[in-house]
């Protein structure tokens, strides 16, 4: 692993431009990281094309000088490479909308469906195949690059590099945690800078443990808010927390899929104001976002880029220069949090220096987040065990396994749906699991 201050950084994925522009702007923000090797990937040529051309715009911005290359074929890419940064969307927003209107003729509500639920289920499905032949790419051509996966599912996918490449230097990487953090700190009145706060779980549903400011438990803050203002009482996370004792570290939408207590009821979509497909309208936004850069980049306007505080760069910086820091990263637990499985991915607090990430060991989370935490990495292990045996049965399993989904439908109606999005997304899932079961 190189320690120079000209990292060789991999996007796959780049043509998520708005994203990548994001990355690039916290990258180039860090002056020793300014003449990093910059690698952009992505199978759409135009979508590569726009996003080197805002890679080499944003870098003049920051006066920094980096090289930068851009490339369809992965492979060179690759080429010492020492981060990858995997941002790959499989599918792009004709998936996910499958994902929607598929479970929506039979009846299963979704708002963002990415992450568990019958849209997560088959969002990691169709991305294990990119990431096995990624994982196998890695391991020939750059085995001591650091992969920094931002790909939903982010519990499954880790799980699936984990157990179906052997790549050990591998992170899932989400910003909720520090969003969750800065919305409190704002919503409580203390200075995000001078909280102090320890969250663990797993991706989208890990918890607040610790919330003070100097010596003083911000909790109690939080709940006389809470008694005061009964519109925050609408918030599907304010509600869980008020039953579970700790605050839930992703938004409401997010919140809402994992569980079987709000989608399903009308009463309780309208009493939290659940926005059914919410998702449908990011992706078009998203959509929008990009043709708007694509275009102003064509026609030599300036980008309007800023920095994300993503943790990509950050560790980046970190490993390159010995800078000490602490992130939350998505790992293999392996014992970090005692009372869930050690196979599953854990969302921890780690450690990053010169010598790497280092997740950080929690010890048991209170009984009552560990029991939904573990239906959670339950759904997930059947989802990867489907890939990893070729399985079809296990897909049905972990449909039947998911809290909204088995909340929503009978069991012989969840393989109908499952063999529905078999159909439907067709060749995107690997051979052996587009056989239809039936019910």
């Amino acid at each position: 692993m190189t320690t120079s201050t000209a990292p060789a950084v991999t996007f796959v994925g780049a043509g998520s431009v708005v994203f990548t522009q994001g990355l690039l702007s916290d990258l180039f923000a860090f002056p020793e990281l300014r003449h990093a090797r910059i690698a952009l990937h992505d199978i759409d040529p135009e979508r590569l094309a726009t996003a080197e051309a805002a890679a080499r715009q944003i870098a003049a911005a920051h006066g920094a000088t980096p090289h930068i290359t851009a490339h369809t074929d992965r492979r060179a890419a690759l080429t010492g490479a020492d981060f990858v940064i995997n941002s790959v969307q499989v599918g792009m927003g004709e998936a996910t909308r499958t994902d929607f209107e598929v479970p929506a003729r039979f009846g299963v509500r979704q708002t963002i469906g990415d992450t568990l639920g019958i849209g997560g289920i088959f969002r990691g499905l169709r991305t294990f195949p990119l990431l096995r032949s990624l994982g196998a790419d890695i391991a020939e051509i750059c085995p001591d690059a650091w992969l920094l996966n931002y790909t939903n599912p982010m519990a499954m996918n880790v799980q699936y590099l984990a157990q179906a490449t052997g790549l050990t230097r591998v992170v899932g990487l989400c910003h909720s945690v520090h969003w969750t953090m800065h919305g409190l700190a704002e919503l409580v009145g203390v200075p995000y800078e001078d909280v102090t706060y320890r969250a663990a779980g797993v991706n989208h549903q890990a918890w607040v443990l610790e919330f003070r400011h100097g010596g003083t438990d911000l909790y109690p803050r939080l709940d006389a808010l809470i008694e005061r203002d009964p519109q925050l009482r609408r918030r599907t996370r304010v509600d869980m927390y008020r039953r579970l004792g700790y605050y839930p570290t992703e938004t409401s939408e997010h919140s809402a899929e994992y569980v079987p207590w709000y989608l399903h009821h009308d009463s309780e979509i309208a009493r939290l104001r659940l926005p059914i497909g919410a998702y449908l309208d990011i992706v078009a936004e998203n959509v929008a976002e990009y043709e708007s850069t694509r275009d102003a980049l064509a026609a030599g306007r300036a980008l309007e880029a800023e920095g994300t505080m993503e943790y990509a760069p950050q560790i980046i910086h970190s490993i390159v220069t010995g800078t000490p820091r602490t992130v939350y990263g998505n790992v293999p637990n392996r014992g970090l949090i005692g009372n869930l499985p050690s196979e599953g991915v854990v969302e921890v607090p780690c450690l990053v220096d010169g010598a790497g990430v280092r997740p950080t060991r929690n010890g048991p989370l209170p009984a009552q987040l560990a029991a939904l935490n573990r239906t959670y990495l339950s759904t997930t292990d059947l989802v990867v065990r489907a890939a990893l045996e070729d399985a079809p049965v296990r897909v049905r399993q972990a449909a039947m396994t998911d809290p909204a989904t088995a909340a929503a439908l009978p069991p012989e109606r969840i393989w109908e749906l499952c063999d529905a999005m078999v159909e439907a997304h067709g060749d995107r899932l690997q051979p052996g699991l587009r056989k239809p079961l039936g019910s």
